[in-house]
Parts: structure tokens; sequence; C-alpha cells
């Protein structure tokens, strides 16, 4: 059965929409965190493996960094293991460890990869532990204690990255290979660390000096106060966003990332609504976009704003970088 002239006609405004991305970030490398309703939902899991192939298919390097949280916390509750938490980051005892790599560095990753290649591309899984690739600290949670002045809780084998060795995602980077990467670092001693997946993300994306960063989250993108998605946006504007608690809560530590890793070096950084269908190649290889884009000096031309909506129709402006 033939396509009809109107099939036809959006099928062609599509690819010649995608055709100048495509040759503006062939050989650029995408960093990804892949989270979210993306992970559980079969139909968003097979649109982002095939994005992520398509995308190397077409000369980007995507490289995929990892969480799994409801997935550990599925697993603790069936070994019959309390999962307790403090402002929003897990209690990592030795017991626990144990569970986050068996979970992170096995059951998640290789399902990631297992997807991945299922969907004609070539996945390889590794943690951070792989080839010296993520090298952590014990994260030193500060809080205020009964007297107002700050104190440092032990949340167990939770850590921060200290460094990133690229040597593995460089031989990787010059092959057909997808790395996917469990956000597990070790430190000087050996000892491992569950690391947060955005910051992990960040931190790869910066030291590689990465075209962009991806976050995949629930939610349609950085709002304000009146509800509204805002894209276009400078590293300025977003920390005013923060100084005046218009983003706050969930939102606040993944634009923190986002910050960063533009500080860093990263051209852009993206935070997308994961519930689209192929929200990682509409956010690449289209005008609109399906979320927040940050750079360090934002769009030249007044930013665009996004109205509430199930369907949501981005401006027409151009906010590409």
């Amino acid at each position: 059965m033939s396509l009809t002239i109107n099939s036809a006609k959006n099928i062609a405004k599509v690819l010649t929409e995608a055709l100048p991305y495509i040759q503006k970030f062939t050989g650029k490398t995408v960093v990804v965190k892949y989270g979210g309703n993306a992970m559980v939902d079969e139909a968003l899991k097979h649109s982002f493996a095939r994005d992520i192939v398509l995308m190397k298919l077409v000369g980007m390097n995507p490289i995929v960094v990892h969480g799994g949280g409801p997935q550990i916390g599925t697993v603790l509750e069936q070994l019959n293991i309390e999962s307790k938490f403090v402002d929003g980051l897990r209690v990592t005892d030795s017991q626990t460890m144990d569970v986050v790599e068996m979970v992170l560095g096995g059951l998640v990753n290789k399902e990631i990869v297992n997807l991945l290649n299922k969907n004609q591309g070539k996945a390889v899984g590794v943690t951070g532990k792989d080839g010296n690739l993520i090298t952590a600290k014990k994260l030193k949670l500060r809080r205020k204690g009964a007297k107002l002045t700050d104190e440092i809780v032990d949340i167990g084998h939770v850590g921060e990255v200290v460094s990133i060795n690229t040597e593995v995602l460089e031989v990787m980077k010059g092959s057909d290979f997808i790395p996917v990467i469990a956000p597990i670092g070790t430190d000087e001693t050996g000892a491992s660390y569950n690391i947060n997946a955005d910051s992990v993300a960040g931190e790869i994306a910066a030291v590689l000096g990465a075209e962009k960063l991806i976050l995949l989250t629930n939610i349609e993108g950085v709002k304000d106060k009146k509800d509204r998605v805002l894209t276009g946006l400078s590293v300025k504007q977003v920390a005013k966003l923060i100084a005046d608690k218009t983003l706050q809560g969930g939102m606040l530590p993944k634009v923190q990332c986002a910050i960063e890793a533009v500080k860093g070096g990263v051209n852009s950084a993206h935070i997308i609504d994961g519930r689209v269908e192929h929200a990682v190649l509409l956010e690449i290889f289209t005008d609109q976009g399906v979320g927040t884009l940050i750079t360090r000096d934002g769009l030249k031309q007044k930013k665009t704003v996004v109205k509430k909506s199930a369907k949501a129709k981005p401006a027409k402006k151009k906010r590409k970088s």
C-alpha cells in the first residue's frame, strides 16, 4: 500500500527538518541519562532503544548512563531488607551495596544492553568499576542538627565522582559499540559506592566535552510559576529561577547537574519528557524539541514558553543549539 499524499508530505517534512541536525551532530558525543517511565513502559523502552541505535547509525556517539532506584527497592523488599532514605538518598550499608551492585551492574544494565541489541544496536554494558572508569569518594551529607549546626550524616556506601577515566569510552567511540554505564564507582581502597546517575552522566559529559547532555524525566521540563515549560534558558536565567524558589524539590538536582555540565564545557543540556515516545530523537532532530534546553548564554531570541497541555505544542521559533 502506497503512502497518501498527506502522509508522504509529513514524512518528507520530518526528514528534511532532521537533515541539518544530522549533519551538524555527526561525530559528536551525546550523553543520555536513562530513567523514569522510559525504563518501565514497554513502548517507551523500545522507542528509546531505537532512538539511541539511530543516533549511532547516523554517525553520532551516544553514551547511556542509567539509574535503577525502583528496581533496587523491589529487590530489597523481596529480600526483606528495609529501604531507608535521608534527604532523598538511599542509606546504603554493605548488605544493601551488594544488592545495588547486583541490580544496577547486572539486572538493569544487561536488560538495557539486551534492549539495544534487539533493536539492531551493538551495546556493551559496564559499571564504573570496569577499567577504573569512575573513581569515587564517600559522600558527606551535611544537614542542620538540633543546635542548628551542620552535622555530617553517615549514609554508608553513597558516593560522589572524583574523576572519570575516559580510556574505555574513547576506545568504544571509534567503534560500532554503544556504552551503557551503571553508576557504581570505587575509591583508592577498592570500596564500592552507589552514585547518583544524573551526576555521573553530567561528569562524563563534561570530561568528554560532549555536544549534549540529555536527562530523561517524568515531567515536561523546567516550568515557571505559571506552570509553563521554559526552554532556551541561559545558566544565569536558571540561577534566577533557583534563587526565587521557582525551581525546587526533585527538579532542583537535575537542573543543578545540567548547569554544572554546561559550565564544565558541554555545549547544551536538555531536560526532557521521557514519557513521550522517541523523546530523544524529537529533542535532537526537530526545531521544537520536547523539553527544556539550557546553554551557557541561552538563545539570542526571547526564551520560548510552552503552555502546559497534555498535547503541548512548542512555540514555532527555532530553539536549537
